[in-house]
Order: C-alpha cells, then structure tokens, then sequence
C-alpha cells in the first residue's frame, strides 16, 4: 500500500505540476487525453489516457490535491488584438469548468475539503472570472495560498507564427530551462525537429512540443503549491 498523499495532475500535459508534486514527496496520478513524448521529453509519473470530461471525482477521494491546466489555446486567440478573433463568440468553458466539478465530487465522497489550484492564461479571465493569484503568465484560480511565490512580471510575445520567414525555427529543445521565471516562452537550446514549412502546421510533432513546453508550470511554483498542500505541513501548522 502507498503511503504517500495522492495528487491529481488533470490535463497533465508533461507534468510540470507532477515533478513539484513528486519532489515534495507525493504519489501523483495524472489523466490526459493524448500522451505527450518528444524526444527525450515525457510525463514524468503514472498516466491515465482519458477525457476529464468523463470522469467523476469520486474517484479520487482518497487525494490530498488536484491541480489543474486546461487548454489555453482558446483564450489566448481571444486576446489577440486581431478583429478577427475579438469578433469570436465566448469560448466553450466546459473543461475549465469540469475541473471544479470534480473537485466539489470529490469532497463530497470524501466527507472533507479536498483543495484544487488550477492553472490557466490571463486572457481566461473574462471568460471564468478573476484570478486569484499570478506567477508571472501563469494565472491561477481555486484554492490559491495566501501568500505565494513572486514570478517574471513580463509575458513572453510567445511563438510567431505570422512571420513565414521564421519558418518554425522558434522550436527548440530546451537546455535546463523551465519557465523557472514563470514566464510562458518558447524554449533555448539545440534544435531537434524540421524547421521548414510542415513545423507551422498545428498537427505537427514540433509545434505540439513547444506548445507543451510553453504550457508547462515551472518548477519554483508547482513544487511551493506541493509543500503548502501536503498533509504534513498542513498538520504542523
């Protein structure tokens, strides 16, 4: 049997929330719809392959914590100073949403509170409502602490897709870089993938990659989120 606290990573992606939950000492579990490995570059703990939308969180009980990083994509466009994108109607709210569904089944099977900390983009809040709390560009609702980590006070330009000839050269592996300064840039480092024109399609392994690492919590935040959670500091407190 496991003694450690369980944590629940939804929309894990390549787990920046789980390395901070794992080096805090929890047992994580995470759930997304699709397994993201680039090179040498994967989720770090068990995954279950499964659409959040069809979980209840009555399986999960038994957790400690669960985070959270639903799709940005939506949001982002939405910000964008483009006509086109401004004239868009109001995004599908349905995965955001979900995550605090399954939070309230949660504490409701467990007969206890049971915290959430979800992770999203700014441009999210018209949309879901006001942040609690920002660490650099990444913005969080739920049971934000009081007091938190302070992170980069500038967001990245992010991945230019417009200047053709960049041509997808933006793709790049990361060199012990990980939004430490929790800002949501692109990666440094030595190229691994095709830079030509098939890196600019949305399907491509490249642009998934960087998107995924763009998207990956830092370290500095999902490790504090961890150690303020866990049920030994709780109790010593």
């Amino acid at each position: 049997m496991n003694d450690l606290p369980l944590a629940i990573d939804l929309f894990c992606g390549l787990g920046g929330w789980t390395e901070g939950l794992l080096a805090e000492g929890y047992y994580v579990i995470g759930f997304d719809i699709e397994r993201h490995v680039y090179g040498d570059m994967k989720y770090p703990a068990q995954l279950v392959l499964q659409d959040v939308l069809t979980l209840h969180g009555s399986q999960f009980k038994d957790a400690a914590l669960i985070v959270a990083s639903p799709p940005c994509q939506a949001y982002s466009y939405r910000a964008m100073p483009w006509k086109r994108a401004k004239a868009l109607p109001p995004p599908d709210n349905s995965l955001f949403e979900a995550c605090f569904r399954i939070q309230r089944e949660a504490c409701e099977a467990a007969g206890r509170p049971i915290p959430l900390v979800v992770e999203n983009v700014k441009g999210a809040q018209p949309f879901v409502g006001q942040a609690r709390w920002n660490f650099g560009s990444f913005y969080l609702w739920g049971d934000v602490p009081a007091l938190m980590p302070i992170g980069g006070k500038f967001k990245s330009s992010g991945l230019n897709w417009s200047d053709r000839s960049k041509r997808g050269q933006d793709f790049t592996r990361v060199a012990g870089r990980q939004n430490a300064d929790g800002i949501k840039h692109h990666a440094s480092g030595a190229a691994w993938f095709d830079t030509g024109p098939a890196a600019l399609s949305s399907k491509s392994k490249a642009r998934k990659a960087a998107s995924a690492m763009i998207a990956k919590i830092p370290f500095v935040l999902s490790s504090y989120i961890a150690r303020t959670f866990h049920p030994a500091n709780r109790r010593a407190a």
